[in-house]
């Protein structure tokens, strides 16, 4: 998986999460189709209240690149998108990408991302790098995902500067060297983990700058819970890896001691 010799991407499933996202879904889809067209969108509908599967229902009725999959009740970030990846894998899709139902996402910049899997196992469409932008966030807001990126980023270890962005593109074969198995985390938490589990699969993870815009119609789901398992995770995670260091370091001390001098 590491080798810079990779098969082209040529299926490519686009799973969309929603939770009463009626107003935003159609026109993403749209934009969706418009800008890779060969592309399949799978929505991934919680039971929205709201009326969401309907829509989605309508716009599958009138495009064979669009499928819905109504989950019966709401159980997050995470528990949807394993199962677009389980839908991705079985299937066999070339690359399964992420992206919200709330326009935050431009659709119109997923042929990038696309574009960076012929070196890359993972894409991360990342805000935080050199060309990256975030419209429509007060500073406070920044400066929270910035701080939290850097703590994510030097307490497990990872090259990685936006390790809780959700626009992404997982080539299948990332997927499952990756194991899923056991993934129970959501929001920002269960990005991190998937990042995490990519880098220490010693899988190549590079990030493309875009820009991310904030819903203009809509609530957000996520909640003060998703920030703290985050940071609870991160922490927990984060000292796990320091205790494997360590440990490292004193296994190579040790065999530097002649057997017979040590204690």
């Amino acid at each position: 998986m590491t080798t810079t010799q990779r098969e082209p991407v040529t299926r490519v499933a686009v799973l969309i999460p929603t939770y009463d996202e009626r107003e935003n879904l159609p026109g993403i889809v749209a934009r969706v189709r418009a800008s890779v067209p060969t592309a399949d969108v799978i929505v991934l509908d919680d039971g929205s209240p709201d009326g969401t599967g309907e829509v989605a229902d309508a716009l599958a009725a009138a495009d064979p690149h669009v499928r819905v999959v109504h989950r019966t009740a709401k159980e997050g970030l995470g528990k949807a998108y394993l199962a677009g990846f389980a839908i991705a894998l079985e299937e066999g899709y070339d690359a399964a990408v992420e992206m919200d139902a709330d326009g935050s996402h431009l659709p119109e910049q997923l042929p990038s991302l696309l574009a960076a899997l012929a070196e890359a196992d993972v894409v991360i469409g990342a805000r935080w790098v050199r060309g990256g932008e975030v419209r429509n966030w007060p500073a406070h807001r920044k400066v929270l995902s910035v701080g939290a990126n850097v703590y994510t980023k030097v307490l497990l270890g990872m090259h990685v500067n936006d390790a809780t962005a959700g626009y992404r593109a997982y080539r299948t074969g990332a997927l499952r060297a990756m194991g899923l198995e056991g993934v129970e985390s959501q929001g920002y938490c269960f990005q991190i983990d998937l990042t995490l589990r990519a880098v220490r699969a010693g899988l190549t993870v590079v990030e493309v700058p875009i820009t991310f815009v904030e819903r203009q119609v809509g609530v957000s789901k996520m909640g003060q819970d998703i920030v703290r398992e985050a940071l609870t995770s991160v922490t927990r995670w984060g000292v796990e890896h320091r205790l494997g260091q360590l440990r490292a370091v004193s296994g190579r001390v040790r065999d530097r001691v002649p057997a017979g001098e040590r204690p």
